[in-house]
């Protein structure tokens, strides 16, 4: 969060009034309709009730900065990717404790104390929002601090994530072949929705193409480094269980959006290419 801070400015955040069919569609999609699919999915597979919680949560959990990666990477409009990430790790301090306290209230009913309370939901905000506005800060008055930064924090965070996705498994070595069957298709399934929703709702809605990659890759490349925090962390969810699906989603997002990204391209690519004018000819004086 505070590399993502490092990236950003004000000018960010009022991007999304420059292209507001494709921003409102995008957030729908991510605040409303992907957690809505998620719990399909959850009931549709039957999975266990801390993966079905784990899941859920991820479906709550804002895009990642690697979305932008991707955007850039296959002919997306970045700005928009990076307004929307801006703006959804905002309002994921408030979405993502009412998803992990009504997901475990449905599927694990005999746990009260699993959840959100109102003092770990502060601790959200901290883990949120406190670096990001610090990283912000940092470019603002700092701006060449803020430029050596960059790649160092960079790494640090993809450090971190193995970090943690190892000691997730770890921690669930001895069932690990058992979670990977039971959440892997149920996983892969919702990747595959997210992107297709992402990318498809907002052209069926007449945004055009850079701005609706962009919007496949947000809403398909979550933040799963946040989701296992919250999920594994002993002052939150306190569960490895529940971070199964973020760890396993972590893997498979990078080959669908690879994917993905190449299909749009190739897409691209074969669209004809529209008729040279024909030159006018020109005459002696």
């Amino acid at each position: 969060m505070l590399g993502l801070g490092l990236g950003l400015t004000v000018e960010d955040f009022r991007r999304v009034g420059r292209y507001p069919k494709a921003a409102v569609i995008a957030l729908v999609c991510q605040l409303l309709i992907l957690p809505a699919v998620c719990f399909g999915l959850v009931l549709a597979f039957g999975l266990e009730p801390h993966l079905a919680v784990g899941l859920l949560l991820l479906a709550a959990s804002p895009g990642g900065p690697t979305a932008n990666l991707y955007s850039h990477l296959f002919g997306g409009h970045v700005a928009l990717n990076v307004a929307l990430t801006a703006v959804n790790s905002l309002i994921v301090v408030v979405t993502l404790p009412i998803v992990a306290n009504l997901s475990a209230g449905y599927f694990l009913p005999d746990s009260p104390e699993i959840g959100l309370q109102w003092t770990e939901v502060s601790q959200v905000f901290a883990l949120v929002i406190v670096p990001v506005i610090a990283g912000m800060l940092v470019r603002a008055r700092l701006p060449r601090v803020a430029r050596r930064l960059d790649r160092p924090v960079r790494v640090l965070s993809i450090v971190v994530l193995l970090v943690i996705v190892a000691a997730v498994l770890a921690g669930s070595a001895s069932k690990l072949g058992g979670y990977f069957a039971a959440v892997g298709l149920a996983v892969l399934a919702f990747n595959l929705i997210s992107l297709l929703v992402g990318y498809g709702a907002p052209r069926l809605a007449g945004v055009e193409h850079r701005l609706a990659t962009a919007a496949g890759f947000e809403i398909g490349i979550h933040n799963t480094a946040l989701t296992l925090t919250v999920a594994a962390s002993p002052a939150l969810m306190n569960s490895v269980e529940m971070a199964v699906p973020a760890a396993v989603y972590g893997i498979v997002m990078h080959c669908t959006a690879l994917t993905f990204g190449l299909l749009y391209t190739r897409r691209r690519v074969a669209a004809p290419a529209p008729p040279e004018p024909e030159p006018v000819p020109v005459q002696a004086g």
